[in-house]
């Protein structure tokens, strides 16, 4: 098995590409979501967050208020670097848990849904392909307005929080380009799909696995069991 990191910018349309990978079935592991779960109230991630940003960005149930939290990143570089810096461990041990979870069940290749894959970097050495979905600057700025409900000043500053998407494409393996209709943006996911699932990199996993199997049992029992013990 091997992996594959998608990414995009904000607004770029990203979640309509992953939308129909998993309905080709792709496996897929959305960091947004493990990073909305690792931020549970009473989660270590949780308990960081409030010492450092406060009680004013809580909700009433407990939870953060994501809007908040976000305007105070967007504008505060070494604050963004700081929430990174709680979040991103917590995101990966999750992310792990679960590329063994497919890793077991005999995927073919996972796809890590991971917004910032090209602002960190150090994941991506762990890829065999990076794809980008892309749209031009004009494109992301209106939809970003429309989707959010922003003025032009916010919708850029945002925007500019990110690495420019025409940086993003030197260093994707593959780029999907989303500035079109909904259904050439399809076509291009489904051409993607063919040319991973015919990738001869399955067949030495495969040979890998008829030979290891065994001890991978072990290493996932001693992997997941401690990130149980937290749950």
């Amino acid at each position: 098995m091997f992996l594959v990191g998608l990414s995009g910018g904000i607004a770029s349309g990203k979640s309509t590409v992953v939308a129909v990978l998993r309905e080709l079935g792709c496996a897929v592991i959305d960091a947004d979501v493990i990073a909305r779960q690792v931020v549970q109230p009473h989660s270590k991630a949780h308990q960081q967050i409030l010492q450092h940003f406060g009680t004013e960005i809580l909700l009433e149930n407990g939870e953060i208020n994501r809007e908040a939290l976000g305007n105070i990143v967007f504008s505060q570089p070494e604050k963004r670097r700081l929430l990174n810096s709680i979040t991103h461990p917590e995101i990966l041990k999750e992310m792990l848990k679960q590329v063994l979870k497919y890793f077991v069940l005999g995927y073919h290749y996972v796809i890590l849904d991971i917004p910032l894959l090209f602002e960190t970097r150090g994941l991506t050495r762990f890829m065999k392909y990076t794809v980008l979905v892309y749209c031009d600057p004009p494109t992301q700025l209106a939809r970003l307005m429309k989707r959010n409900g922003l003025g032009v000043a916010e919708a850029e500053a945002r925007i500019s929080a990110q690495l420019p998407l025409e940086e993003k494409r030197k260093w994707a393996t593959h780029v999907i380009d989303n500035c079109g209709d909904r259904e050439s943006t399809r076509r291009q996911v489904l051409r993607l799909h063919a040319h991973l699932e015919d990738s001869l990199h399955f067949l030495w996993a495969r040979l890998a696995v008829g030979t290891a199997v065994a001890g991978l049992g072990g290493l996932v029992f001693l992997l997941i069991r401690p990130y149980y013990c937290l749950l």
